[in-house]
Protein backbone atom coordinates (compact mmCIF):
# COMPACT_ATOMS: atom_id res chain seq x y z
CA UNK A 1 0.00 0.00 0.00
CA UNK A 2 1.30 3.53 -0.67
CA UNK A 3 2.03 6.05 1.84
CA UNK A 4 -0.19 8.97 0.75
CA UNK A 5 -1.61 11.73 2.29
CA UNK A 6 -4.98 12.12 2.08
CA UNK A 7 -5.19 15.96 -0.18
CA UNK A 8 -2.91 13.76 -1.98
CA UNK A 9 -5.64 10.82 -2.33
CA UNK A 10 -8.00 13.75 -3.32
CA UNK A 11 -5.53 15.74 -5.56
CA UNK A 12 -4.86 12.09 -7.43
CA UNK A 13 -8.33 11.06 -7.77
CA UNK A 14 -9.07 14.71 -9.77
CA UNK A 15 -5.64 14.90 -11.75
CA UNK A 16 -6.45 10.90 -13.06
CA UNK A 17 -10.16 11.65 -14.12
CA UNK A 18 -9.21 15.11 -15.54
CA UNK A 19 -7.01 13.63 -17.83
CA UNK A 20 -9.16 11.10 -19.13
CA UNK A 21 -12.48 13.48 -19.42
CA UNK A 22 -11.84 16.98 -20.78
CA UNK A 23 -15.32 17.90 -19.29
CA UNK A 24 -14.43 18.04 -15.85
CA UNK A 25 -13.55 21.30 -14.30
CA UNK A 26 -12.54 22.13 -10.52
CA UNK A 27 -13.58 25.90 -9.28
CA UNK A 28 -12.95 27.29 -6.11
CA UNK A 29 -11.57 30.04 -4.09
CA UNK A 30 -7.82 29.77 -4.21
CA UNK A 31 -7.77 26.63 -6.38
CA UNK A 32 -5.34 27.50 -8.88
CA UNK A 33 -2.98 29.88 -8.53
CA UNK A 34 -2.42 29.47 -4.45
CA UNK A 35 -2.53 25.82 -5.39
CA UNK A 36 -5.59 25.19 -3.00
CA UNK A 37 -6.35 27.18 0.52
CA UNK A 38 -5.01 23.62 2.07
CA UNK A 39 -2.51 22.63 -0.90
CA UNK A 40 -4.96 19.86 -2.19
CA UNK A 41 -4.98 21.41 -5.58
CA UNK A 42 -1.58 22.00 -5.73
CA UNK A 43 -0.01 22.06 -9.35
CA UNK A 44 -3.05 21.17 -11.05
CA UNK A 45 -3.15 24.68 -12.63
CA UNK A 46 0.12 24.39 -14.27
CA UNK A 47 -1.08 20.80 -15.46
CA UNK A 48 -4.83 21.69 -16.99
CA UNK A 49 -4.53 25.37 -16.95
CA UNK A 50 -6.89 27.82 -15.68
CA UNK A 51 -9.81 27.34 -17.80
CA UNK A 52 -10.23 24.01 -16.03
CA UNK A 53 -8.47 25.03 -12.55
CA UNK A 54 -10.95 27.84 -12.07
CA UNK A 55 -10.20 30.81 -9.23
CA UNK A 56 -13.28 32.29 -7.72
CA UNK A 57 -14.72 35.47 -5.56
CA UNK A 58 -15.25 34.59 -1.75
CA UNK A 59 -18.68 33.94 -3.73
CA UNK A 60 -20.18 30.50 -2.99
CA UNK A 61 -24.01 31.41 -4.08
CA UNK A 62 -22.20 32.08 -7.56
CA UNK A 63 -19.55 29.23 -7.92
CA UNK A 64 -21.86 27.03 -6.79
CA UNK A 65 -24.92 28.28 -9.38
CA UNK A 66 -22.44 27.97 -11.98
CA UNK A 67 -21.07 24.50 -11.02
CA UNK A 68 -25.17 23.87 -11.80
CA UNK A 69 -26.08 25.45 -14.85
CA UNK A 70 -22.09 23.68 -16.23
CA UNK A 71 -23.41 20.34 -14.97
CA UNK A 72 -27.16 20.83 -17.04
CA UNK A 73 -24.99 21.57 -19.89
CA UNK A 74 -22.76 18.95 -19.83
CA UNK A 75 -19.91 19.35 -18.40
CA UNK A 76 -18.54 17.61 -14.96
CA UNK A 77 -17.75 20.63 -12.53
CA UNK A 78 -15.98 19.83 -9.04
CA UNK A 79 -16.96 23.11 -6.92
CA UNK A 80 -14.65 23.43 -3.46
CA UNK A 81 -15.99 25.14 -0.50
CA UNK A 82 -13.34 26.39 1.78
CA UNK A 83 -14.95 25.41 4.51
CA UNK A 84 -18.83 23.59 4.85
CA UNK A 85 -19.64 26.40 6.84
CA UNK A 86 -20.55 28.45 4.43
CA UNK A 87 -22.25 26.79 2.15
CA UNK A 88 -25.74 28.31 3.45
CA UNK A 89 -25.57 31.20 0.90
CA UNK A 90 -25.43 28.50 -1.60
CA UNK A 91 -28.22 26.37 -0.06
CA UNK A 92 -30.95 27.19 -2.69
CA UNK A 93 -27.80 26.52 -5.65
CA UNK A 94 -27.22 22.91 -3.31
CA UNK A 95 -30.34 21.62 -1.68
CA UNK A 96 -33.26 23.30 -4.00
CA UNK A 97 -31.55 22.83 -7.24
CA UNK A 98 -29.11 20.69 -8.33
CA UNK A 99 -30.52 17.48 -6.87
CA UNK A 100 -34.03 18.54 -7.99
CA UNK A 101 -33.16 18.85 -11.55
CA UNK A 102 -33.60 16.15 -13.43
CA UNK A 103 -37.44 15.65 -11.56
CA UNK A 104 -38.08 18.91 -12.52
CA UNK A 105 -36.87 18.84 -15.98
CA UNK A 106 -38.91 15.65 -16.63
CA UNK A 107 -35.38 13.47 -17.17
CA UNK A 108 -34.30 16.94 -19.40
CA UNK A 109 -31.43 17.87 -17.30
CA UNK A 110 -29.27 15.75 -14.73
CA UNK A 111 -26.82 17.67 -12.45
CA UNK A 112 -23.53 15.69 -12.09
CA UNK A 113 -21.77 18.16 -10.40
CA UNK A 114 -19.62 17.45 -7.18
CA UNK A 115 -19.61 19.71 -4.18
CA UNK A 116 -16.49 19.07 -1.95
CA UNK A 117 -14.85 20.44 1.14
CA UNK A 118 -13.45 20.51 4.66
CA UNK A 119 -16.69 20.02 7.31
CA UNK A 120 -16.47 20.02 11.03
CA UNK A 121 -13.83 21.91 14.00
CA UNK A 122 -10.79 22.42 12.28
CA UNK A 123 -8.96 23.45 15.34
CA UNK A 124 -9.81 26.93 16.82
CA UNK A 125 -11.55 28.28 13.80
CA UNK A 126 -14.59 28.86 15.95
CA UNK A 127 -18.00 28.81 15.46
CA UNK A 128 -18.82 30.01 12.23
CA UNK A 129 -16.07 27.85 10.83
CA UNK A 130 -16.46 24.65 12.66
CA UNK A 131 -19.90 23.27 11.82
CA UNK A 132 -20.96 19.81 11.06
CA UNK A 133 -23.57 20.09 8.22
CA UNK A 134 -23.94 16.37 7.36
CA UNK A 135 -27.36 16.25 9.15
CA UNK A 136 -29.07 19.23 6.89
CA UNK A 137 -27.84 17.56 3.77
CA UNK A 138 -28.44 13.98 4.53
CA UNK A 139 -32.12 14.35 4.38
CA UNK A 140 -32.42 16.06 0.70
CA UNK A 141 -33.29 13.29 -1.75
CA UNK A 142 -31.77 13.21 -4.70
CA UNK A 143 -28.37 14.37 -3.27
CA UNK A 144 -25.72 11.62 -2.35
CA UNK A 145 -23.85 11.96 0.54
CA UNK A 146 -20.53 10.87 1.13
CA UNK A 147 -17.67 10.93 4.22
CA UNK A 148 -14.82 9.08 3.61
CA UNK A 149 -12.03 8.51 6.63
CA UNK A 150 -8.56 7.31 4.72
CA UNK A 151 -6.75 8.71 2.30
CA UNK A 152 -7.73 5.29 0.47
CA UNK A 153 -11.35 5.95 0.56
CA UNK A 154 -10.84 9.63 -0.63
CA UNK A 155 -9.36 8.77 -3.35
CA UNK A 156 -11.85 5.85 -4.54
CA UNK A 157 -14.93 7.37 -3.31
CA UNK A 158 -13.62 11.22 -4.74
CA UNK A 159 -13.60 9.35 -8.45
CA UNK A 160 -16.73 7.81 -8.13
CA UNK A 161 -18.09 10.71 -7.09
CA UNK A 162 -16.35 12.57 -10.09
CA UNK A 163 -18.26 9.90 -12.26
CA UNK A 164 -21.41 9.88 -10.76
CA UNK A 165 -24.25 11.30 -12.54
CA UNK A 166 -26.48 12.50 -9.62
CA UNK A 167 -25.01 15.38 -7.67
CA UNK A 168 -22.66 14.34 -4.51
CA UNK A 169 -21.45 16.05 -1.74
CA UNK A 170 -18.16 15.45 -0.45
CA UNK A 171 -17.55 16.04 3.28
CA UNK A 172 -13.88 16.30 3.95
CA UNK A 173 -12.16 17.60 7.12
CA UNK A 174 -9.16 20.18 7.71
CA UNK A 175 -8.34 17.31 10.79
CA UNK A 176 -7.62 15.03 8.01
CA UNK A 177 -5.78 16.23 5.31
CA UNK A 178 -2.37 15.27 6.51
CA UNK A 179 -3.54 11.92 7.69
CA UNK A 180 -0.93 9.65 5.95
CA UNK A 181 -1.84 6.05 4.86
CA UNK A 182 0.92 5.08 7.45
CA UNK A 183 1.12 7.69 9.31
CA UNK A 184 -0.22 9.62 12.30
CA UNK A 185 -3.35 8.20 13.14
CA UNK A 186 -3.22 5.55 10.18
CA UNK A 187 -4.02 1.83 10.59
CA UNK A 188 -0.50 0.44 11.10
CA UNK A 189 -1.35 -0.90 14.43
CA UNK A 190 -4.36 -2.74 13.29
CA UNK A 191 -2.60 -3.85 10.52
CA UNK A 192 0.47 -4.83 12.87
CA UNK A 193 -1.76 -6.96 15.25
CA UNK A 194 -3.70 -8.84 11.83
CA UNK A 195 -7.26 -7.15 12.98
CA UNK A 196 -7.59 -5.10 9.84
CA UNK A 197 -6.26 -5.66 6.89
CA UNK A 198 -7.71 -3.01 3.89
CA UNK A 199 -7.05 -4.83 0.89
CA UNK A 200 -4.33 -3.16 -1.27
CA UNK A 201 -4.15 0.47 -3.01
CA UNK A 202 -5.08 -0.47 -6.28
CA UNK A 203 -3.04 1.91 -9.32
CA UNK A 204 -5.44 1.41 -11.80
CA UNK A 205 -7.23 4.63 -12.89
CA UNK A 206 -10.45 2.67 -12.83
CA UNK A 207 -10.17 2.06 -9.19
CA UNK A 208 -13.30 3.10 -7.61
CA UNK A 209 -15.00 2.72 -4.40
CA UNK A 210 -19.14 2.72 -4.77
CA UNK A 211 -21.61 4.30 -2.98
CA UNK A 212 -23.40 2.45 -0.44
CA UNK A 213 -20.64 -0.17 0.87
CA UNK A 214 -20.25 -0.06 4.35
CA UNK A 215 -16.34 -1.32 5.27
CA UNK A 216 -15.98 -2.92 8.41
CA UNK A 217 -12.79 -1.41 9.69
CA UNK A 218 -12.58 -4.11 12.59
CA UNK A 219 -14.40 -6.95 13.25
CA UNK A 220 -15.49 -7.45 16.54
CA UNK A 221 -18.06 -9.16 18.42
CA UNK A 222 -19.60 -7.58 21.31
CA UNK A 223 -20.64 -4.81 20.62
CA UNK A 224 -21.29 -2.71 16.92
CA UNK A 225 -19.88 1.32 16.59
CA UNK A 226 -21.59 2.87 13.36
CA UNK A 227 -19.47 5.74 12.45
CA UNK A 228 -17.84 7.71 9.34
CA UNK A 229 -15.18 10.67 8.37
CA UNK A 230 -13.34 11.66 11.27
CA UNK A 231 -15.03 9.66 13.77
CA UNK A 232 -13.71 6.21 12.52
CA UNK A 233 -10.42 7.60 14.14
CA UNK A 234 -12.12 7.94 17.29
CA UNK A 235 -14.08 4.42 17.52
CA UNK A 236 -10.83 2.52 16.86
CA UNK A 237 -8.76 4.43 19.20
CA UNK A 238 -12.16 3.54 21.66
CA UNK A 239 -12.05 -0.09 20.37
CA UNK A 240 -8.33 -0.66 21.02
CA UNK A 241 -8.39 0.52 24.66
CA UNK A 242 -11.93 -1.77 25.60
CA UNK A 243 -10.05 -4.76 24.11
CA UNK A 244 -8.11 -3.84 27.16
CA UNK A 245 -10.67 -4.88 29.39
CA UNK A 246 -11.93 -7.55 27.26
CA UNK A 247 -14.52 -5.84 25.25
CA UNK A 248 -14.51 -6.63 21.41
CA UNK A 249 -16.53 -4.11 19.16
CA UNK A 250 -17.09 -4.00 15.28
CA UNK A 251 -16.20 -0.95 14.11
CA UNK A 252 -18.38 0.08 10.75
CA UNK A 253 -17.36 3.11 8.97
CA UNK A 254 -20.55 3.64 6.05
CA UNK A 255 -18.83 6.03 4.24
CA UNK A 256 -22.01 7.15 2.55
CA UNK A 257 -25.09 8.55 4.38
CA UNK A 258 -26.75 8.80 0.98
CA UNK A 259 -26.91 5.79 -0.22
CA UNK A 260 -26.90 4.00 3.44
CA UNK A 261 -25.58 0.37 3.76
CA UNK A 262 -28.07 -0.16 6.18
CA UNK A 263 -27.55 -4.12 5.65
CA UNK A 264 -24.17 -3.83 7.15
CA UNK A 265 -25.21 -2.76 9.89
CA UNK A 266 -28.16 -4.34 10.38
CA UNK A 267 -25.62 -7.63 10.08
CA UNK A 268 -23.51 -6.29 12.90
CA UNK A 269 -26.25 -5.62 15.45
CA UNK A 270 -27.70 -9.16 14.90
CA UNK A 271 -24.31 -10.61 15.71
CA UNK A 272 -23.36 -8.17 18.71
CA UNK A 273 -27.14 -7.46 19.80
CA UNK A 274 -25.46 -3.72 21.06
CA UNK A 275 -24.93 -0.59 19.16
CA UNK A 276 -23.05 2.76 19.54
CA UNK A 277 -23.83 5.38 16.68
CA UNK A 278 -21.26 8.43 16.39
CA UNK A 279 -21.43 11.32 14.11
CA UNK A 280 -20.16 14.79 14.39
CA UNK A 281 -23.56 16.35 13.85
CA UNK A 282 -25.70 17.90 16.86
CA UNK A 283 -27.63 15.64 18.36
CA UNK A 284 -30.80 16.87 18.18
CA UNK A 285 -32.32 15.10 14.29
CA UNK A 286 -28.86 14.20 14.07
CA UNK A 287 -27.46 11.92 11.51
CA UNK A 288 -27.04 9.41 14.22
CA UNK A 289 -30.92 10.11 15.27
CA UNK A 290 -31.64 8.67 11.94
CA UNK A 291 -29.39 5.08 11.94
CA UNK A 292 -30.67 4.71 15.52
CA UNK A 293 -34.15 4.63 14.17
CA UNK A 294 -33.56 2.39 11.53
CA UNK A 295 -31.45 -0.18 13.15
CA UNK A 296 -34.52 -0.17 15.94
CA UNK A 297 -37.33 -1.09 13.05
CA UNK A 298 -34.98 -3.62 12.18
CA UNK A 299 -33.45 -5.20 15.36
CA UNK A 300 -35.66 -4.27 18.09
CA UNK A 301 -36.13 -8.53 18.53
CA UNK A 302 -31.82 -8.43 18.38
CA UNK A 303 -31.23 -5.41 20.99
CA UNK A 304 -29.94 -6.10 24.01
CA UNK A 305 -30.25 -2.45 25.56
CA UNK A 306 -30.88 0.77 23.89
CA UNK A 307 -28.81 2.29 21.43
CA UNK A 308 -26.58 5.31 21.90
CA UNK A 309 -25.58 8.06 20.20
CA UNK A 310 -22.66 9.46 20.92
CA UNK A 311 -22.62 13.54 18.60
CA UNK A 312 -21.21 16.95 18.83
CA UNK A 313 -22.51 18.83 22.24
CA UNK A 314 -25.36 20.84 21.66
CA UNK A 315 -24.04 23.90 21.95
CA UNK A 316 -21.80 26.24 18.96
CA UNK A 317 -17.80 25.06 18.43
CA UNK A 318 -15.97 26.81 20.94
CA UNK A 319 -12.90 28.88 20.19
CA UNK A 320 -11.11 27.63 23.34
CA UNK A 321 -9.25 24.23 22.54
CA UNK A 322 -10.07 22.51 25.00
CA UNK A 323 -13.50 23.08 24.92
CA UNK A 324 -13.70 22.42 21.35
CA UNK A 325 -11.66 19.06 22.03
CA UNK A 326 -14.46 18.37 24.95
CA UNK A 327 -17.52 19.47 22.23
CA UNK A 328 -16.40 16.53 19.72
CA UNK A 329 -17.08 13.12 19.68
CA UNK A 330 -13.95 11.51 20.72
CA UNK A 331 -12.38 7.90 22.13
CA UNK A 332 -13.46 8.39 25.79
CA UNK A 333 -17.06 9.34 25.52
CA UNK A 334 -17.08 6.45 22.57
CA UNK A 335 -15.70 4.02 24.98
CA UNK A 336 -18.00 5.28 27.70
CA UNK A 337 -20.84 4.27 25.46
CA UNK A 338 -19.63 1.17 25.13
CA UNK A 339 -18.98 0.11 28.15
CA UNK A 340 -22.30 1.52 29.14
CA UNK A 341 -24.42 -0.22 26.50
CA UNK A 342 -23.27 -3.64 27.18
CA UNK A 343 -23.50 -2.70 30.92
CA UNK A 344 -19.83 -2.80 31.33
CA UNK A 345 -19.51 0.71 33.59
Amino acid sequence: MRNIQYREALREAMQEEMRTDDRIFLMGEEVAEYNGAYKVSQGMVEEFGARRIVDSPISETGFAGLGVGAAMYGLRPIIEFMSWSFCLVAADQIINNAPKMLYMSGGQFGCPAVFRGNNGAGGQLGSTHSWCVESMFSSVPGLKLAVPSTPRDAKGMLKAAIRDEDPVFYLESERMLGLGARGDKDFSRYLANGKWAPPSYEEDDNFVIEFGKADIKKPGADCTIVTAGRPVHFALDAAEELEKEGIDVEVIDVRTYRPLDIETIVNSVRKTNYCVVVDQSWPFASVASEIASQVYERCFDDLDNSIIRVNNDDVPAPYNRTMEQEMLPNARKIAEAVRSVTYNS
